[in-house]
């Protein structure tokens, strides 16, 4: 793996515990480029809506965490395979998260959110 695509793998560690773990949208913003194009329709474009996310979160679910179980670099692009719980005690959700990035920034986003069942068909997980 290149030191570039570890480096980016970086960023994106850097931006999860900044933006979902902490939610400072001041740190946040620090590791976006310029344009921050997104794909997850819940969140406007650029860092305007990169911010009003992180305010939502930070007031809707204050304890939020994102534990990273992975992460794999092709390219400008990063894969996160994240655990999320929105309130302690709750299942949670299984994330797969998609980053570009450009001169190790984040430069685009999408996303893919399965909520974790409290039963399985199977005994293998989901991580």
């Amino acid at each position: 793996m290149s030191s570039v695509q570890e480096r980016n793998k970086q960023t994106v560690l850097a931006f999860y515990e900044a933006a979902i773990n902490r939610k400072d949208a001041d740190a946040a913003v620090r590791l976006v480029g310029d344009r921050y194009v997104q794909h997850n329709p819940r969140i406007a474009d650029g860092v305007d809506g990169l911010r009003a996310f992180v305010a939502q979160l930070r007031e809707t679910f204050p304890q939020l965490r994102a534990e990273v179980r992975s992460l794999l670099a092709d390219g400008d692009r990063v894969v996160g395979h994240v655990y999320g719980v929105r309130v302690p005690g709750q299942p949670g959700t299984a994330i797969i998260d998609i980053f570009r990035l450009a001169d190790g920034k984040l430069v685009e986003h999408w996303d893919v959110m399965q909520p974790i069942p409290a039963e399985s068909a199977n005994d293998n997980g989901m991580f």
